[in-house]
């Protein structure tokens, strides 16, 4: 039966298929006005607006307090208000953090909080415990000096992430060169993470959540008197510090194209942004125009301007986007992706191409009508939700809109004409005028000097601050490398340590391992014996996750994922190059390419900087000035297609047998950070490997 369902439903189709002609684009049918279901909208006594959407179909409420205080600048202090939002939920003068999670949990309900407000749901039965815990929250927040050293922990651990990936790095230089001066611009840093004390995160408490000017969005299974009644009960007494309010003024308006770059030694691909700031701010009348234009050149999917031309036509890369930012404090535009090195100066060339044709000439009437067509699907899906009411209701308070904004929004958005994309490229976009962000590999830098207006690029760190030149080194290689072995073994000469270092014959280290991302902790075991030969093993409770060998001319690799893989040749000579406790010791007979580049200052700390080669990765060593100790390792290494980064941290240096070993460290794999630590080391022990290798 069901097969006979599908075969009429075909030859049913087929000819209805056969009876249209296909020839012509039919004609639109006129857009209508939209009947939105009206929110309530009422003021409390402290300035508050409260906004209800009511929808009786789940026995559920969410609450969303929003904030509406300018962002502020915090110079040194960068990430002040990040940080803020990311401790409110770390307890309250009346409950722990522990008793807060668990009282949340209780009731199933869902509470976040962040620099810009605090939401929460919950089932109705619940709502009065929810509001409850929620203003808990809101009013008595702690900041307890535990919580505040485990968060600025984390946020450095994400930091250091920062440093690894090409794309972050690329918004941070896009923040930085269209917005100095603003607070779009600012950038939080390990340095300025440091600076921030438990007072700065009182104070910013205290003069941001405040309820003048504030919005209280209510959505879902309530009536208009049960809100009146509770939003009075828990919010109507609430008193706060006068609204912060500031003009920010405008981006940064250049005359002629600028490069920008952000180095990421080994990277076999760039990331590149062609952006700049636009002098509009959210609700402005030209906003649905350049919605449609975004949508045209590269926000609108696979049919896009700039996917036709870089993906489809000039295989120059997986996908080529473009993005329109349009808000209150500040409005810009981007366009790029991910292109191999070798393309890098091509792909910008066709990117400002396609700018300029969109500035040139009219866009055609084929990609107006599929433009429109996806926004207006997209705004129609959009009204499933009922949260969109509630925002649409909240961003005609906000921004003044005209009060049947929405209702009319299909008829708007059909309005717009070809002439109109146009006028508004010409008024607000530009090729002549671009940040070219570029992040990636030194190599292609040359090619980039011919899109710079004055033929100067500009670099830029990790968190879009300009980049400080390494200073020269005042010693060699090898006699930084000499010192590095003194330091390590305790000793006064190169023969000493040598002496020392051949009396290291055998050592066991065992660390324990967590990350936020694994619920367990892991114990990683690390095998050295008979000068070059080594081995690793990964446990979780119960479990080997996986395993290395090397005993020096042959050797393989274990996880529970691929099972067991031999060694290839390029990975045995490349192991062959870095082996033993120091293996710097024999960086010159083993054939490791390394150079002593210079020397660094990373947040008031001067570093020597190793970089070696094996032949099969790449990588920048940092360490101390002073001490010689190694403070970090980034690894660039490339699985299948993709580069790899690894970024480890090493501290806690401890003698061990008249053995210096690091105790404690922060390993960065892309999103996850992984902290250890050392929790025995055995040196010379009377049996080393175990019999499961």
């Amino acid at each position: 039966m069901k097969s006979l369902y599908i075969l009429l439903i075909w030859i049913v189709s087929n000819s209805l298929y056969a009876q249209l002609d296909r020839s012509t684009r039919p004609n639109a049918a006129p857009a209508k006005k939209i009947n939105i279901p009206p929110s309530q909208v009422f003021t409390l006594s402290n300035g508050i607006t409260v906004i209800l959407s009511e929808n009786h179909k789940i026995p559920k409420v969410s609450v969303e307090l929003s904030l509406e205080a300018t962002p502020r600048l915090e110079g040194n202090k960068a990430g002040l208000a990040e940080f803020t939002g990311s401790l409110m939920m770390s307890g309250t003068t009346t409950r722990s953090k522990d008793q807060l999670d668990r009282e949340i949990d209780f009731i199933g309900a869902s509470i976040n909080a962040g620099f810009s407000g605090i939401n929460m749901s919950c089932l109705t039965k619940h709502l009065d415990k929810g509001l409850e815990l929620m203003t808990d929250v809101l009013y008595n927040v702690s900041f307890p000096d535990s919580e505040i050293e485990r968060i600025r922990k984390q946020n450095m651990s994400g930091l250091q992430s920062t440093k690894a990936d090409a794309g972050e790095m690329a918004r941070n230089a896009t923040k930085a060169v269209n917005f100095p001066g603003h607070p779009f611009g600012e950038i939080m840093t390990e340095a300025t993470l440091q600076n921030i004390t438990r007072e700065d995160l009182i104070n910013y408490y205290k003069s941001t959540f405040t309820p003048q000017g504030s919005y209280l969005v209510v959505v879902g299974d309530i009536t208009r008197a049960q809100t009146e009644a509770l939003a009075n009960t828990y919010f109507a007494s609430w008193q706060g510090a006068p609204m912060y309010l500031a003009d920010l003024g405008k981006g940064a308006f250049d005359r002629g194209n600028r490069v920008i770059f952000v180095k990421k030694p080994g990277a076999v691909q760039s990331v590149v942004y062609v952006t700049f700031p636009i002098d509009i701010r959210s609700g402005h009348k030209d906003q649905l125009a350049l919605n449609v234009l975004n949508g045209i050149l590269g926000g609108g999917g696979f049919g896009t301007r700039l996917m036709q031309n870089l993906r489809e036509d000039k295989a120059f890369t997986y996908g080529c986007y473009s993005s329109l930012n349009i808000t209150e404090h500040g409005s810009w535009m981007s366009a790029g992706g991910n292109f191999k090195n070798a393309v890098t100066d091509s792909a910008i060339t066709e990117i400002l191409k396609e700018f300029e044709g969109i500035i040139a000439a009219h866009v055609t009437d084929e990609e107006l009508s599929l433009t429109k067509n996806n926004m207006a699907g997209s705004f129609a899906r959009s009204l499933e939700r009922p949260q969109t009411v509630a925002r649409f209701a909240l961003n005609t308070s906000k921004l003044k809109l005209a009060p049947d904004y929405y209702q009319n929004y299909l008829q708007m958005l059909e309005a717009i004409t070809k002439e109109d994309v146009l006028r508004v490229a010409q008024q607000y976009f530009t090729a002549k005028n671009c940040h070219i962000i570029v992040v990636g590999n030194e190599e292609i830098l040359p090619k980039l000097l011919a899109f710079d207006a004055d033929g100067q690029i500009e670099k830029l760190d990790a968190f879009g601050a300009p980049l400080k030149e390494m200073k020269a080194t005042p010693i060699s290689a090898e006699e930084f490398i000499e010192n590095h072995a003194k330091a390590m073994t305790n000793t006064t000469s190169l023969k000493a340590a040598n002496k020392k270092i051949k009396a290291l014959k055998s050592y066991i280290r065992v660390t324990e391992m967590s990350a936020a991302q694994i619920p367990f902790p892991l114990t990683s075991t690390d095998y050295f014996w008979d000068k070059e030969k080594e081995a690793s093993k990964m446990e979780a409770p119960g479990m080997v996750l996986q395993k290395s060998y090397f005993d020096g001319a042959s050797g393989y690799t274990f996880s529970m994922q691929a099972g067991k893989e031999d060694l290839s040749e390029e990975q045995i000579a490349a192991k062959k190059k870095a082996t033993g406790w120091l293996p710097e010791l024999a960086y010159q007979a083993s054939g490791m390419a390394y150079e002593l580049q210079g020397i660094e200052n990373i947040n008031g700390n001067d570093y020597y900087v190793l970089r070696c080669q094996d032949g099969m990765a790449e990588s920048l060593d940092y360490y101390d000035t002073k001490s010689f100790l190694k403070y970090k390792s980034i690894n660039i290494s490339k699985v299948g297609e993709e580069t790899v980064q690894t970024t480890t941290t090493y501290s806690d240096y401890q003698w061990v047998d008249g053995y210096l070993f690091a105790h404690s460290f922060t390993l960065n794999v892309g999103p996850m950070t992984l902290e250890g630590k050392v929790r025995s080391v055995t040196v010379n022990p009377s049996e080393v490997l175990p019999k499961d290798f």
